[in-house]
Order: C-alpha cells, then sequence, then structure tokens
C-alpha cells in the first residue's frame, strides 16, 4: 500500500499526522475488503486552495473540509469485482498497486471542526481520511439511505482505530 502525502499546509498541529492518515487508509480499505494493495494520495491544503479545488472541478464557489477523486467508477459501492479486467486502467503496472484515487483535506476546516464538534484535531483528520477513503471505494451520501450506511460505516472503522468522538490527543 502506497499512501502519499503532501504538505503544502505547513506545520501541522497534530501529533504524528501522516501516522494517523495512513493508519486509517488502511483500516478503511480492510473494512471494505479491499482485496489488493492500494494507491492513496493526500494533499493537506489550507481553506483558500481547498477552496480553489472545489470551485473548479465542482463549481461550488466556497471552501470545504475535504474532498475526494475517485479513479474508479463503481457499479456497486465497495465492489471491487472485475477491475483486474481492465488492469491497464485502474492499476499502476510498474507496483501492481490499485490506483484509487486523490483525497484534498483542508487542515483550517480539520481545526475548526475539531472545536465545533468538541473533539480532537487528530479524531477529526481520522474522520475525514474515513470518509473520504469510503468515497474512493465507491460510497456516498447523495440520498439519505447512503448517508446512513456510509455514517454507519465511518463511527465503525473510526472505532476500530480507536478515534471514538471522546480521543483525547496525547
Amino acid at each position: 500500500m502506497s499512501v502519499n502525502i503532501e504538505n503544502e499546509y505547513g506545520d501541522i498541529d497534530i501529533k504524528n499526522y501522516e501516522d494517523v492518515i495512513t493508519s486509517i487508509v488502511q483500516a478503511s480499505l480492510e473494512f471494505v475488503g479491499c482485496p489488493y494493495p492500494c494507491e492513496v494520495n493526500v494533499l493537506l491544503t489550507d481553506n483558500d486552495s481547498i477552496h480553489e479545488i472545489n470551485n473548479q472541478q465542482r463549481n461550488i464557489d466556497r471552501a470545504t473540509d475535504v474532498l475526494s477523486f475517485p479513479l474508479i467508477d463503481y457499479t456497486i459501492p465497495g465492489n471491487f469485482d472485475g477491475l483486474e479486467d481492465s488492469r491497464c486502467d485502474y492499476f499502476d503496472l510498474t507496483t501492481d498497486e490499485l490506483l484509487l484515487g486523490d483525497i484534498v483535506i483542508s487542515i483550517d476546516k480539520v481545526y475548526e471542526q475539531a472545536t465545533e464538534y468538541n473533539h480532537s484535531k487528530t479524531r477529526e483528520l481520522a474522520f475525514l481520511v474515513a470518509h473520504s477513503m469510503l468515497h474512493l471505494s465507491g460510497y456516498d451520501h447523495m440520498e439519505d439511505d447512503e448517508r446512513r450506511v456510509m455514517e454507519e460505516m465511518q463511527e465503525k472503522i473510526l472505532t476500530m482505530k480507536g478515534y471514538t468522538r471522546d480521543y483525547e490527543e496525547n
């Protein structure tokens, strides 16, 4: 598994943030039962940059907490069957890793939402990574039933890794 983390934010006030990200990516892949080693790219940025990306890519003129750019069009969320049939489309042929996609996280939003929801910055970062990994695995929350499924899955992934709402940073 390759998790490529690019920090364009600067100093991040979350202890071992790279380990948190990598751990949640791995836990998410295990949770959804992905049978392949994967590559995921994560960009850590600020509100201004994510606002610009959101505007360019989605025509939404505001900052957001996280953006997910999956590279796979799933017919069924979390179903990785048949991807080997299009190996050159979905896999890095050098590393044999499944190319899941890109995640962009606003660290400004991580800090804001941790305060707003009264939990740690680490837990908020872990939540956003889990949320985005589910998007990269084909899940969405446009409909209420989809939202409920995603929320339940996110909580299970975070609980597996010990990032409950009362998690305290060291």
